[in-house]
């Protein structure tokens, strides 16, 4: 007997896990390196498909960000909503994938996920409200 695969079992068997924790597609991408995935015989980028089939809906108007640079990269845990112009900062300040603006890393305690995506400073934030001066 012939079994049928599902979509999700045609989209992890196009998956190599590497050291980074990276999903990396290993079937069709399209010219930027970007994986392309078929469903429901609509040709869908796999990132996004991942992102939404694993965490949720992506919110309206914003993007995801590879937050590991790897474009062929589809582990939503390396993903970040984020509207474009974050986007388009990042890419020109990868240091803002590790650090605020304002060089405070990113750590569990210093960092807010807002419902709709991006990144919060807390340290920046209650400085900005005058709550107490952010170290540097």
């Amino acid at each position: 007997m012939t079994r049928i695969s599902t979509v999700e079992d045609r989209f992890f068997d196009k998956l190599s896990e590497s050291s980074t924790g990276c999903w990396r597609w290993i079937a069709r991408r399209d010219r930027d390196g970007y994986g392309q995935f078929r469903v429901n015989r609509r040709t869908v980028v796999a990132h996004r498909w991942a992102y939404e089939f694993l965490v949720g809906e992506i919110p309206e108007g914003l993007v995801l960000d590879h937050l590991c640079r790897e474009r062929s990269c589809v582990n939503p845990f390396h993903l970040d909503p984020v509207t474009v112009a974050e986007n388009v900062r990042r890419a020109q300040r990868p240091d803002l994938l590790t650090h605020c603006a304002n060089r405070h890393p990113w750590t569990p305690e210093s960092l807010y996920l807002p419902p709709r995506g991006g990144r919060v400073c807390r340290l920046c934030n209650r400085r900005r409200r005058g709550r107490q001066a952010a170290p540097s």
